[in-house]
């Protein structure tokens, strides 16, 4: 397993990116992390399935942030909002005068993403003509671009994803088998929001605060409102549950919604509520917050004893902006400089906030996921000093 071969540290930082990207703690949740976590550091080429919504894209670029290629381009492309004439030049490129209309040469997103990742969203709405093209790449390794006969080299991890169920598209004869299986050898199936009804208080409540963050507007839920919209059956997924937050914000700023305030789509009956699985452990949005924040302050601090415990005895040695007096004869090396800066300041913020990143952020004034990602970023760098 890979995460036998990772450090502690490694393991902490992991799970902490994420959890902080891909938001759940049900069981289902958990059983999808634990698989990202297995596949994240290998090429294997993945294949994500799931309902519109349900948060492939996410997934895809967790798999790529956690590879050993997160240094390099991640390009997304949707195979199914592409017309089909122009599928082969997006994903290929052109050469010039290849056709009416191509006045200059053109990369294509498999060379956009040379060394990096390739995410191929909804690849079952995929022409069949091309898709014997894609077989050709992941075989080979190597495509040329429309009107062009020299070979390039297709140095990428593929990640597709799809919410269709390709083997009944291969019974149907919509999808090539070939390709079906050279692109199902890590599959990551990710369950409906209908099927992990108990993370809904945690997605609302982490919703909800990026729509703060992002508009300065917030709303709360009753216990009543939020037992209620629990019971629908989210069709749309985690997107639905989005458009439902920004429409409540919209609506109620600042304001405790109740069930009365619901679209009425979303009001259940709520007379049975003690025969209601989830209604013993219900919180309310602003418990679900502190649960939240307790939780991710909890692997932040174990996080930060972990990298104060690696650099007891390896103390960086940080130059003072201010000692640079004049450059050296033998040149300067300002990103090093600035690197190096940074960590520092860093490390100090984290000191001064007893180890919690959310409270270091704040002194920083930049928000939590950029720090833990520049800490994650600086661990690699000087974490074996």
């Amino acid at each position: 397993m890979v995460s036998a071969q990772l450090s502690r540290q490694e393991q902490i930082t992991l799970s902490s990116f994420l959890d902080e990207s891909f938001v759940g703690e049900s069981i289902v949740i958990k059983q999808v992390k634990k698989l990202i976590t297995q596949v994240a550091k290998s090429n294997a080429n993945v294949l994500i399935l799931g309902e519109s919504g349900t948060g492939k894209e996410v997934v895809a670029n967790c798999l790529h942030q956690l590879s050993k290629r997160n240094d390099m381009p991640y390009v997304p492309v949707n195979c199914g909002a592409i017309p089909k004439d122009l599928l082969e030049s997006e994903l290929f490129g052109h050469e010039k005068g290849a056709f009416t209309g191509a006045l200059t040469l053109r990369k294509g997103r498999f060379e956009m993403a040379h060394g990096g990742s390739l995410f191929l969203d909804e690849i079952g709405d995929m022409p069949l003509a091309m898709q014997v093209k894609i077989l050709r790449v992941l075989q080979e390794r190597i495509f040329e671009r429309v009107g062009g006969n020299k070979s390039l080299q297709a140095n990428v991890r593929v990640i597709a994803a799809t919410h269709r169920d390709l083997e009944d598209e291969v019974k149907a004869g919509h999808f090539r088998e070939d390709l079906f299986y050279r692109l199902n050898v890590f599959p990551i199936e990710i369950p409906p929001l209908r099927d992990r009804v108990e993370d809904i208080p945690l997605l609302f409540s982490v919703l909800n605060k990026q729509m703060e963050y992002d508009s300065e507007s917030s709303v709360q839920l009753t216990p009543e409102a939020m037992a209620s919209i629990m019971q629908h059956p989210w069709p749309g997924n985690v997107r639905e549950l989005s458009n439902l937050v920004e429409r409540l914000g919209i609506m109620f700023p600042e304001e405790p919604v109740s069930w009365d305030d619901l679209p009425e789509k979303y009001q259940y009956d709520i007379s049975h509520l003690d025969e209601l699985p989830q209604l013993d452990s219900l919180l309310t949005v602003s418990d679900v917050d502190n649960f939240f924040e307790e939780q991710v302050s909890e692997k932040q601090e174990t996080q930060e004893t972990n990298i104060q415990q690696e650099n007891l005895d390896s103390k960086i040695d940080t130059p003072d902006l201010n000692s640079v007096e004049q450059l050296p004869d033998e040149g300067f090396d300002l990103k090093d400089h600035l690197a190096n800066l940074e960590y520092s300041i860093i490390q100090q913020a984290l000191k001064e906030s007893d180890g919690v990143v959310a409270h270091a952020a704040k002194r920083l004034n930049m928000r939590r996921t950029t720090l833990v990602e520049k800490m994650k970023k600086y661990e690699v760098m000087f974490g074996g000093r």
